[in-house]
């Protein structure tokens, strides 16, 4: 569902992605760990389509994302580490605007605003500013302002920052249930403990360079998954 090919993303003489190949397929959550400045978040603003790059390419549902972008658009959802929404509008007015932009229709956007309103325990602030919301209560804005087109490859820039542990919780469930109905989710995190019970697969990524991926049970083996992104950071 999403295939990254040989992406390379200079800036300047330093290579924040370097020769980076990754397949997601469909029903899998998978993680993508590294230190600060090893390239996740370039990488993930390449898949969205936020970021131009030097070489290769990136495919969502089989469209490439230099050629296609629209279409690859409409079937992704990317939530950032920082969401940067539009402070003079209310929480509803935003979720509408989002919904607007992705056609979606009148039922199923106030279906799905409801559900996740409810699941993030937003709903009785949608009304106000989003100048007036926490971080946390931006982060839960975002993310269901990602799941109203109901996108079937959802890429997310360190999700569970600044949420409260019963919106991490029902993060964790809502990106299981998606991947259980077809999707595929591709998330950067530094929650070593949380990748390791969540994910289906991993990468880790080390000045650019993808240097090991596979199932959790092969990159970590017997061990644990931070004992592994310790020794190979090392």
């Amino acid at each position: 569902m999403l295939k990254i090919e040989h992406l390379t993303k200079s800036y300047g003489e330093k290579k924040a992605v370097d020769d980076l190949s990754l397949h997601i397929n469909q029903g899998e959550i998978y993680g993508f760990i590294g230190h600060n400045g090893a390239g996740k978040t370039t990488t993930l603003k390449c898949i969205a389509g936020i970021q131009p790059f030097d070489q290769g390419d990136i495919f969502i549902n089989g469209h490439s994302i230099k050629t296609d972008p629209t279409e690859c658009k409409r079937s992704l959802a990317y939530i950032p580490d920082n969401p940067d929404l539009y402070d003079f509008m209310t929480g509803i007015q935003f979720l509408n605007f989002v919904a607007d932009i992705f056609q979606v229709s009148v039922t199923d956007r106030k279906d799905r605003i409801k559900k996740y309103a409810d699941v993030f325990s937003l709903t009785d602030d949608l009304n106000q500013s989003v100048a007036s919301y926490s971080h946390g209560m931006k982060q839960k804005l975002a993310i269901i302002s990602a799941l109203i087109h109901n996108p079937v490859v959802i890429v997310m820039d360190e999700p569970f920052v600044g949420l409260d542990p019963k919106a991490a919780h029902s993060l964790k469930l809502i990106m299981r249930e998606i991947c259980d109905n077809g999707g595929a989710i591709f998330f950067s995190t530094h929650v070593l403990e949380v990748a390791e019970k969540l994910c289906d697969k991993i990468s880790i990524i080390k000045q650019g360079k993808l240097i090991k991926y596979g199932t959790m049970e092969e990159v970590k083996g017997d061990t644990s998954l931070e004992d592994v992104f310790l020794e190979l950071e090392s």
